[in-house]
């Protein structure tokens, strides 16, 4: 799956069955897929964690571990490949998100958003400047699996794009065609 669908990151184990987890992500790195990744593994010697971070890992985390470091680690890995400071506080160009307070600024003015729409603009915002495909924005809105007769993308897209970018210069959100979406400055 790791090499026809995008994850934020991926969380590996090396003791899987059939492929070791150190030969899966050595194969991902070969398809120069940079999707962070983190290995969640029993084996805790150095000789373990040195083999994993030099096999193409970011991070090397052992059993038993808290659930909260996990999360922490993940978080940060995820806002380093995105270059992203601050998960909480998103800005792109004249538009600023607040995930906490869910409130959303063009300019100085306030947009209010419906909760779909709030999740569509920050994963836009998260991936800024990269071409995500209505699936992906399917997986990671919906959280579900993309049905190629539906247009709930495009219709949530064109909502969106009402409250962004109908009344401000310059437009932010664009189709491109044939692959998906991108947040970015024309």
């Amino acid at each position: 799956m790791a090499g026809e669908v995008f994850y934020d990151a991926m969380v590996v184990d090396i003791m899987l069955p059939g492929m070791d987890g150190i030969s899966l992500i050595k194969k991902i790195r070969e398809q120069k897929n940079n999707t962070p990744i983190i290995i969640l593994s029993a084996r805790d010697r150095v000789d373990d964690r040195v083999n994993g971070l030099q096999a193409g890992s970011d991070d090397y985390l052992t059993k038993p571990f808290a659930f909260s470091e996990l999360l922490a680690r993940v978080q940060a890995l995820i806002r380093r490949a995105g270059n992203i400071t601050d998960p909480v506080n998103l800005a792109y160009a004249d538009l600023s998100v607040d995930i906490v307070k869910r409130q959303v600024k063009r300019k100085d003015a306030v947009i209010e958003l419906q909760p779909l729409e709030f999740s569509l603009l920050e994963y836009l915002l998260r991936n800024r400047e990269r071409v995500v495909s209505k699936t992906m924005i399917m997986e990671h809105v919906w959280d579900y699996n993309f049905d190629p007769m539906t247009n709930v993308v495009e219709a949530r897209i064109c909502r969106l794009r009402d409250k962004i970018d109908k009344d401000f210069d310059p437009k932010l959100i664009h189709t491109v065609r044939g692959a998906g979406y991108v947040l970015k400055v024309q």
